[in-house]
């Protein structure tokens, strides 16, 4: 993965206080990371970076539309994505990054590429199952989900019931409630 430059932060050249940072994500920036479950993406970035005297404090607010296929009908659709994440930067002897709300970077840093956050923020935004709004309501009408509806299950407590049970295991059953 190439670092993408213009989502750095040089930090030591920005006065203490609250300054804001504005990132508008399409699909190449996708790119970068390999991820291609997108068919496109846009995805505006609102990050309010605040620098203390110590420490860094940065708030991530995400809000946009990915459109992404259906994990039943495979059918496109327009996800709506938002999400909010905090982080905050601390500076120490070694660079740490185990904890996922704090990041400890070196006493010689001088500069923070957010892109990483930012990705990892917009993926888990989504919801694990997809599903299009048409189905949900019924309004989709597709040639997969018929067959998805010819092929399902049909009559399955019917059938159960209808089929000649083994006289043995009516008697077995006795057992369980002979108490």
């Amino acid at each position: 993965m190439k670092p993408l430059k213009e989502y750095n932060i040089q930090f030591v050249g920005l006065k203490l206080g609250k300054h804001h940072f504005d990132y508008q994500i399409d699909k190449k920036f996708f790119g970068y990371f390999e991820y291609d479950d997108f068919n496109d993406v846009n995805v505006e970035v609102d990050l309010l970076f605040e620098k203390k005297s110590t420490l860094l404090e940065l708030h991530f607010k995400i809000a946009g539309i990915a459109n992404v296929n259906c994990d039943t009908s495979n059918e496109p659709y327009d996800q709506k994505i938002e999400g909010d994440f905090n982080l905050v930067v601390k500076f120490g002897d070694e660079y740490n990054d185990e904890n996922e709300e704090i990041l400890v970077l070196p006493h010689g840093e001088y500069e923070l590429n957010v892109a990483q956050y930012i990705y990892e923020l917009i993926i888990l935004s989504m919801p694990i199952k997809r599903i299009h709004p048409g189905i949900e309501d019924g309004t989709l009408q597709s040639d997969i989900l018929k067959k998805l509806e010819e092929l399902s299950p049909k009559g399955l407590d019917d059938k159960e019931q209808s089929e000649d049970i083994d006289p043995r295991w009516n008697t077995l059953k006795k057992l369980l409630t002979d108490k």
